[in-house]
Formats: C-alpha cells, sequence, structure tokens
C-alpha cells in the first residue's frame, strides 16, 4: 500500500508540473519505487533474522514455532521478490488503461 502512495505522490508532483506524456508516468514509476527498495529491504532483512533466530532455538514451545517460522521465512523472502517489480508495473499498466 506504501508503494502505491510513493507512485502516487511522484506522479502528482509530475501532473503538478505540467507533465502528463508517457516519459513523465515512467520517471514518476521510477522514482517512486526506488524510494521504496531500501525500507523494503531493512523490513524484511530484520524480519527474517528475528525468525532465522526462532528456528535455531531450542527453547520451551520451540517444535511449534519452527512450524510457524519456516513459512513466514519463505513468504518473507517471495513477498519483496513479487512486490517490487511487479506492483509498479500493474500501476504503470492501470494508469495506461491497458
Amino acid at each position: 500500500m506504501i508503494m502505491l502512495i510513493y507512485l502516487q505522490n511522484a506522479r502528482h508532483s509530475r501532473v503538478e508540473a505540467g507533465r502528463t506524456d508517457s516519459p513523465a508516468l515512467l520517471e514518476s514509476i521510477r522514482e517512486g519505487a526506488v524510494l521504496r527498495v531500501r525500507p523494503k529491504v531493512m523490513t524484511v532483512a530484520v524480519i527474517i533474522a528475528g525468525l532465522l533466530l526462532i528456528l535455531w532455538g531450542d527453547g520451551a514451545g520451540s517444535e511449534i514455532m519452527k512450524r510457524i517460522a519456516a513459512p513466514m521465512i519463505g513468504g518473507m523472502i517471495t513477498a519483496p521478490l513479487l512486490s517490487i517489480p511487479v506492483l509498479p508495473a500493474a500501476w504503470l499498466m492501470r494508469r495506461k488503461g491497458g
């Protein structure tokens, strides 16, 4: 959701400047997406680090927590790989009307 807000803000700044052409749309997508890469990667890295500690733990309740943490790690790896390139592309297709 935050990625969409950044894309919309970048597009809005171009529209206010009077640039509504296709290159301006691509520039706004690049600007908005690039601004979200570092926070997304940092968030995913911290969550994966915490989940890896759960996987390596052997304390009370660790068998149950390992079963919860394993699929979450897979999701945290695949989610940014899909959201960083796919969301801006889908937003571009929606804006162009196709």
